[in-house]
């Protein structure tokens, strides 16, 4: 006869907790971009509660990026980060300040470009009032903050390209520094096209500086910031699983 010890199951195995997401945000001395990324953040824990979501900080911004990971010890990370594109931050800054650190991070792509932003701006555009004129007279002027980065700029490109399918008019990327054309001159290049509704959509993750300035040249409507639109929360968390499973298969590659 079986001992009464016998008839109880083992325990259960406790599957590993996920690695923390930390979204690496630029920082801005606008109080609005702060309130903005932790409201995203709060829509990221919503659809995935049981990853821990940390904030972390290139500039400007309480915590900074190197105090966030020093917080976190040796645990693993995904760095995402709170970008449009490639770049300096991306390229440099951020790995300098996870290699500094002692957590196992992984960096995950910046968040552009991709479908999922051409919804965000698209929604935007339809809120600011985009919608109601022809569409030989339409055009958008997607203005974003600007690199020296070729990289950068050719990513800025490709999500023009994508929202100018999207929306089936001209879409010209302009910028509000460091590179070429500007918002005026994208303008003015519409404008001479015969393209009299010329919208500008917000190529920025939440108001800043940069963001008001290139509203304010807009000769018609100038839709919002991308913000906390729900197509954000999802490709922050789409970056996170992308860059765990890149780790996941350069650790079967290497075993």
């Amino acid at each position: 006869m079986p001992s009464q010890l016998s008839l109880v199951p083992p325990p259960a195995r406790r599957r590993p907790a996920p690695p923390a997401l930390v979204v690496v945000a630029h920082g801005s001395r606008d109080p609005r971009a702060l309130s903005t990324v932790r409201a995203l953040l709060d829509r990221v824990r919503a659809l995935r509660p049981d990853v821990p979501v940390h904030l972390g900080h290139i500039e400007l911004n309480a915590p900074l990026l190197p105090d966030t990971l020093a917080a976190l010890g040796d645990s693993e990370a995904v760095l995402v980060p709170l970008l449009l594109s490639r770049g300096y931050h991306v390229k440099q800054d951020i790995p300098e300040m996870a290699a500094a650190s002692r957590a196992r991070t992984h960096l995950a792509a910046p968040l552009g470009p991709h479908p999922l932003l051409v919804d965000a701006l698209q929604a935007r555009l339809t809120e600011a009032g985009w919608g109601g004129t022809p569409h030989r007279t339409s055009a958008v002027v997607l203005a974003a903050a600007g690199s020296r980065d070729p990289d950068a700029k050719t990513d800025t490109g490709r999500t023009a390209h994508l929202l100018a399918t999207r929306l089936g008019v001209p879409v010209i990327p302009a910028y509000a520094s460091a590179a070429t054309p500007t918002v005026e001159t994208a303008v003015r290049a519409l404008l001479a096209r015969g393209r009299r509704h010329t919208a500008l959509a917000s190529y920025f993750t939440a108001p800043g500086r940069f963001a008001t300035e290139c509203a304010r040249k807009a000769p018609w409507i100038a839709a919002a910031p991308l913000g906390t639109h729900p197509s954000m929360a999802d490709l922050v968390l789409h970056r996170y699983e992308e860059a765990l499973a890149k780790a996941t298969i350069g650790e079967l590659a290497s075993a």
